[in-house]
């Protein structure tokens, strides 16, 4: 059996969690959906969703992987030993390894416009740019392989090492780095209707698709559903109090997606272009908006915005990796480098047919979907949901009251006030919640 490490700190639990949470999901995810589904009323459910859906889930994900100190596989095979329980454990080791395999495709992206926003080709005309950049071959496939492996070396550093140091470094930077955007966006002629579309709610365009989309997004934002959590929760040290953790957490997500809004949103509207653009709203609106302004301005801001997408985009790769790595240490006695090796290679592969999906696959569908949107619709829609309710529906029915009021009270010393609430709403909202959620995704 491989030595357990453990996160240093309160902090660097935190850090990394935050970390886990905070990625493409708010910065590339979050302002996209804001502008397909009406600006500031989508934005309301989802922060409404955060807490009364995301956080009971987060904290049952938190309360097995700190009860157990196990990977998820061995976590839930330990508390329902002989059950079939334990395939929630193999269901939230596949699901991270699948989007894995399509998220570092987006996170080549950002690396590639990196590249570019550092060489000024950003400055130029970039009509048509991000179009014939993902249905190329090559460039892609290259950019996605640099993420990959900057994924894998941090994991091969280990907990410790690896996560906790570059976490600690990258989550201060991400932040420093959005303000600084949000601050120069407020400052573009017309950038106040970008604002005004974020914080004023216009309640006649919700409907079950809003609701979904919103609900949705607060699982995919989390990284909830596919052990990520859990995992990080069981590197946790013995006094964390994990309340603290969901609720920091769970504040630190929300407020990086509603910054990377206010970053996002204010350009959008100053350049006169239509915030429900989609996907491509970062990699082909942005790049537009900074061709636009004067070379120096736009090159800095370019190098700026996509570095801050690559950070944000390493930090959750970083816990997908791990959840897979994890369970071939603990479970197959495999050690971190060849876990990490294997894990990282079937991504790989996984990743390089959904780069080629925009290109030379495109005409392969999977129910009328591309391979990568079938993917990203199969891990988003019915995945993640999946896994957050089988985990409420572990901790809030199949574990004992006892024990989970035992967990999340650090034995009795803390929050034993709020336990009641968190309790109610893991065992009978947030499993309503996520069921609504899959209905909608069926009948729409």
């Amino acid at each position: 059996m491989n030595k357990r490490e453990n996160f240093g700190s309160r902090l660097a639990l935190v850090l990394a969690m935050a970390g886990s949470a905070i990625g493409l999901g708010n910065i590339w995810r979050f302002p996209y959906l804001v502008g397909q589904n009406g600006g500031a009323a989508f934005v309301i459910i989802y922060i409404v969703s955060c807490f009364v859906l995301v956080l009971p889930i987060f904290m049952a994900e938190s309360i097995i992987g700190r009860r157990t100190r196990l990977s998820t596989f061995g976590a839930i095979k330990k508390l329902a030993p002989g059950s079939p329980w334990k395939w929630i454990g193999l269901l939230t080791v596949i699901t991270p390894l699948l989007i894995l395999g399509y998220y570092s495709v987006v996170g080549g992206w950002s690396v590639d416009y990196l590249w570019k926003a550092c060489t000024l080709r950003l400055t130029h005309n970039t009509a048509g740019l991000f179009p014939g950049f993902i249905s190329s071959v090559w460039e892609p496939l290259i950019a996605f392989t640099i993420f990959l492996v900057a994924t894998a070396v941090i994991i091969l550093l280990g907990v410790k090492n690896g996560i906790e140091k570059f976490t600690k470094i990258c989550m201060p930077a991400l932040f420093v780095l959005i303000v600084g955007i949000v601050i120069y966006g407020l400052t573009l002629p017309g950038s106040m209707e970008g604002v005004i579309y974020l914080v004023k709610p216009d309640f006649s365009k919700i409907d079950a698709g809003v609701v979904a989309a919103a609900m949705g997004q607060a699982f995919f934002s989390m990284s909830l559903g596919m052990g990520a959590i859990l995992t990080y929760a069981s590197y946790a040290p013995e006094n964390e109090n994990i309340l603290s953790s969901g609720v920091g957490t769970t504040l630190a997500d929300l407020g990086f997606a509603l910054l990377a809004g206010f970053a996002i949103m204010p350009a959008v509207f100053s350049a006169g272009i239509q915030p429900g653009e989609g996907p491509g709203l970062v990699f082909d609106t942005l790049p537009y908006i900074f061709s636009q302004m004067p070379s120096w301005i736009g090159a800095i801001l370019g190098i700026v915005f996509f570095l801050t997408i690559l950070m944000a985009a390493l930090t959750s790769s970083i816990s997908m990796l791990e959840v897979g790595v994890a369970y071939l240490q603990e479970e197959k006695g495999i050690g971190r480098v060849k876990g990490t090796i294997i894990i990282t290679l079937i991504a790989w592969v996984l990743g390089i047919f959904c780069s080629l999906s925009f290109g030379p696959l495109a005409g392969v569908k999977i129910f009328g979907l591309s391979i990568f949107d079938c993917i990203d619709k199969l891990c988003s829609d019915w995945l993640l949901p999946l896994g957050g309710l089988l985990f409420t529906l572990f901790v809030g029915w199949y574990m004992s009251k006892a024990d989970v009021r035992d967990e999340f009270t650090n034995h009795g010393t803390a929050n034993v006030g709020v336990f009641s609430v968190i309790y109610f709403l893991m065992r009978y909202i947030a499993p309503v919640g996520i069921v609504v959620v899959f209905i909608t995704n069926l009948v729409l």
